[in-house]
């Protein structure tokens, strides 16, 4: 029996198959076993949004992987422009959904940190990151996050996560970035909680890092969470790819009004969870904390922070809030930015400010994809 055939009876999707899965198909269509590395390498390595596309493999095949199967494609629905060079874009889905991709570029230097990044890469690598969903809006509810508004629609399968990558490559490529490829590192911060939808998660990584694929390197990869506690440890000891924790408040009570999360896993459980995460080769979590204004951005609130991770061999993403409308959240402006994260430092803990992107343009996460069901619906 042919592996995932999806629940509600569709063919399954060539893309979220794995190079092992394709050759089962390709042996019992009865063609020669080299054909499933062709078609893999024309799914991930190129990137093919067609059967169409891929020349090298003969028609009757091709006309029997359609009969059989499906290669479900994401569009690119609308894409914005930054002045700063991010590109944001909303993706539609088969099935007329719509989700978020936010494509970075960076020339790496010492005033700027961005969780992928490595302390050993050199501070002038050009990195090109993207930013992907993992899922159709969310069900976490974080109450500064527009996506979170949307509530849980559905998971993406693990080809529509790998299929952001390569519809923006392909992008990226007709604006004239050199290389099959232009895209060096990835980020699971977007649309949706990526350990709520782990099984794809998973598979999704295990389809961009294949040597055959798009061979992305694990370093390069980052996945972020809320503070999912059960899949933490599952997830360290099942990837060798980077973890970036949401903490975002440094008390329960607090936390559990921006994060209804944490009323089922507290700081404490999330702290737990965090120590008991495999380290190997030298992999540090990274916690992310988003400055709110008035909120959680006081010398207090730092030196909470900073006693909370004392003794862990973590590092800390300090990121100012891009406002969302209505949800009532302010940015706390560079200068209080500035000042926590020095409250940070002379404690002892690695603290960098990372940049501000696409303030310009609907850039936080899920305003671009809100904006586009509310077209759909009217």
């Amino acid at each position: 029996m042919l592996p995932l055939v999806s629940e509600d009876g569709q063919k399954p999707d060539l893309r979220s198959l794995s190079l092992e899965e394709l050759k089962l198909l390709v042996d019992r269509m009865g063609e020669k076993p080299y054909r499933a590395k062709q078609l893999f390498r024309w799914l991930h390595f190129r990137g093919a949004a067609s059967l169409d596309e891929m020349t090298d493999l003969p028609r009757p095949f091709r006309e029997r992987l359609a009969a059989e199967a499906r290669l479900v494609t994401l569009a690119i629905d609308a894409v914005q422009q930054s002045s700063d060079g991010t590109r944001k874009y909303r993706l539609r889905t088969y099935d007329g959904k719509f989700i978020e991709s936010v494509y970075m570029p960076d020339e790496a230097g010492p005033q700027s940190f961005d969780p992928e990044s490595d302390a050993d890469e050199p501070a002038t690598r050009v990195r090109r990151t993207l930013c992907i969903s993992t899922q159709v809006g969310c069900a976490m509810g974080c109450g500064f996050c527009m996506t979170a508004t949307m509530g849980l629609v559905r998971n993406l399968s693990a080809g529509e996560i790998a299929d952001q990558v390569y519809r923006v490559n392909a992008d990226l490529r007709g604006l004239g970035l050199q290389g099959e490829r232009p895209l060096t590192n990835l980020v699971y911060m977007g649309m949706g909680e990526p350990l709520h939808n782990y099984a794809s998660v998973m598979r999704s990584l295990a389809l961009l890092l294949h040597e055959e694929g798009a061979n992305f390197s694990h370093r390069h990869i980052t996945v972020s969470t809320s503070g999912l506690v059960p899949n933490i440890v599952r997830f360290g000891e099942e990837s060798q790819v980077k973890l970036a924790v949401s903490l975002n408040a440094t008390t329960d009570e607090l936390r559990a009004r921006l994060m209804p999360v944490d009323k089922k896993w507290n700081i404490a459980a999330l702290m737990d969870a965090v120590r008991r995460f495999p380290s190997r080769q030298g992999r540090r979590v990274t916690f992310e904390y988003v400055l709110l204004r008035g909120v959680n951005d006081s010398p207090e609130d730092a030196a909470r922070l900073a006693a909370l991770l004392k003794g862990l061999p973590v590092k800390v993403n300090l990121i100012s809030y891009n406002e969302n409308p209505g949800l009532g959240f302010g940015d706390p402006g560079p200068e209080r930015v500035q000042s926590f994260r020095q409250d940070l430092t002379r404690r002892g803990v690695t603290a960098l400010v990372r940049k501000n992107r696409g303030r310009d343009i609907l850039a936080a996460c899920g305003q671009l994809a809100v904006a586009g069901q509310k077209e759909a619906r009217s």
